[in-house]
Order: C-alpha cells, then sequence, then structure tokens
C-alpha cells in the first residue's frame, strides 16, 4: 500500500496506521485489538469481513428520514468517515468500500432515526431567521461570522430546511442568538458595501423572503413550520391559490368558486391570468 504524507486528518480508525504510519500508542492499540478480533472470528468460523449492501441501504434511509451521517456516527460510536466510506460520493463516484466487519454493520444497522435525531430540532424557525437578515441586506457569508459557522453551511443550512430536514439543536441556538443580536443592525455600520447590501435585499425580494420587520409582530410563530407567511404575495394570488383548491379539491366550477370565495368570475379568471402555475381549466 502506498504511504501517504503528512499527518493524519484525524485518529478515529485504523487509516493513520495504515495510510499515514501513525504509532501513537492509542492507534498501536487499535491495531492490535483489530487484529485479535480477526483472530477471533477466524476461529469462530465467521467471516471477517461481509456485504455492505444493507449498510449503505441503511445509511441511505436514515438520510431520506433527514439524519445527518455525523449523526448516525456519533449515536453508532463510530467515525463519520467511517460511514462515508460505504456512500457514493456528492460527484456520484462509487462508494470506496463494499465489504465491512460483521461488528461494524451490526453498530450501524442498530440505529434508529429516533435514536440519531436526539438534540435536533426543526429547522423552519432558523431558515426564516437567516432569510430575514439577508433581506435586510446582510450577505450570508458575512452572517457565517456572527453565526460561528462556515460560510458555506449558511446557504447550505437553508436549502436543508427548505426540505424539512431537521439540525442541530445547537445550531439552531446560535442562528436565533446571532439573530436577536443582529435584527436591529445596520449592515452598513459592520463595514458591508452598498452594492452588496443592494444585492442581497433584491435576492430576497426576487424569492420573497419576508423581512425582519414582517417578523417582528409574528416571532410567536416563527418557528411554526404549519404558519404560512403571506409575505410578497397579493390578493390576486391568493384567490388563484384558493380557486385551484375548491375546483380541483371540492370539483366546484370557475362561477361556484368564484361564488364561494366572493369574487366574480371576471377576478379568478384574471387571477389565472397573472399565475397561470395554479390555472384549471373547468366548465364555466
Amino acid at each position: 500500500m502506498t504511504r501517504r504524507t503528512g499527518e493524519a486528518p484525524h485518529h478515529n480508525n485504523l487509516t493513520c496506521y495504515t495510510d499515514y504510519g501513525c504509532r501513537l500508542p492509542d492507534c498501536v492499540e487499535r491495531r492490535r485489538q483489530w487484529q485479535r478480533d480477526l483472530r477471533r472470528r477466524r476461529r469462530e468460523g465467521q467471516p471477517a469481513l461481509i456485504d455492505a449492501q444493507p449498510v449503505r441501504q441503511h445509511l441511505t434511509a436514515l438520510q431520506a428520514a433527514g439524519i445527518s451521517v455525523n449523526a448516525v456516527a456519533r449515536t453508532a460510536g463510530l467515525d463519520e468517515w467511517t460511514l462515508r466510506n460505504f456512500l457514493p460520493s456528492p460527484s456520484g463516484k462509487r462508494p470506496r468500500k463494499h465489504r465491512v466487519t460483521p461488528e461494524t454493520a451490526r453498530k450501524i444497522l442498530a440505529v434508529t432515526a429516533e435514536q440519531a435525531a436526539v438534540g435536533y430540532t426543526d429547522g423552519t424557525g432558523t431558515r426564516r431567521r437567516i432569510q430575514a437578515l439577508v433581506a435586510n441586506g446582510w450577505p450570508m457569508r458575512r452572517l457565517a461570522e456572527h453565526i460561528g459557522l462556515n460560510p458555506s453551511y449558511v446557504g447550505d443550512l437553508v436549502r436543508r430546511t427548505e426540505s424539512e430536514h431537521p439540525i442541530r439543536s445547537a445550531t439552531a441556538a446560535k442562528v436565533a442568538e446571532a439573530y436577536e443580536h443582529l435584527r436591529d443592525e445596520r449592515p452598513s455600520r459592520h463595514g458591508i458595501e452598498a452594492r452588496q447590501i443592494r444585492r442581497m435585499r433584491k435576492l430576497a425580494a426576487e424569492r420573497k423572503w419576508p423581512t425582519v420587520t414582517y417578523w417582528a409582530d409574528r416571532m410567536d410563530v416563527i418557528d411554526d413550520p404549519d404558519f404560512q407567511p403571506l409575505y410578497g404575495v397579493t390578493k390576486r394570488e391568493i384567490v388563484a391559490q384558493d380557486a385551484h383548491w375548491v375546483m380541483t379539491t371540492i370539483g366546484l366550477d370557475r362561477a361556484s368558486a368564484a361564488e364561494r370565495l366572493g369574487v366574480s368570475k371576471a377576478y379568478i379568471d384574471h387571477a389565472f391570468r397573472d399565475h397561470p402555475q395554479y390555472a384549471v381549466e373547468a366548465a364555466a
């Protein structure tokens, strides 16, 4: 095996010993324990390695339930990269590992979504707070400095929570604390250029992200995933949404829908024209 150069990235598994030549006492003992376990399994007629497909399927199912690989690793008492090697890379490359020891497989397969989710919370409020600060002109990169997170992770938080993935409770607390500190602060007083502020506000407006001012009177529901803010939504769009619902769910025609919603049939026609994504073809 080709020996890697430099310091091992961590000392949590055998990689530092086998790939980097690490000889720290704890790492040497971990290697010896692995050899003892291997000899024991051979004496008992147990396979040294088994197919990793069940492990890969279990990890994929946990990810689909919103559980991160890091959370699974922590619950199983294993190194995160031990688990990641069983999964395809983000670029689509095949997993590095296709075989696994029975003991490692047992630890991973024993992890349930409920166990791994301890210490996690719904990310709705976190997403809304970040979006509101962006709407006030804060670039995500600068928000990351105040929150204490990696800059790329702040944008990732917004994307992940839009998919209803839970996040760490500690992360939610960090964002909430930063929000309280920054919501009344002007970005310009923190050295952020006017063009950056305008760009962030334009981005938020295009995506209809509610502002800090909008949430000021609604802090009791900012964390509620069942509350749907109607920020930036016109009356005509609301009518288009409601008409779509009563026509597709209840089966009303356009005239009956108009009567139920208290508007004219022509108003619904205009609403569907302006918002064709809600338009329903029905008999007049």
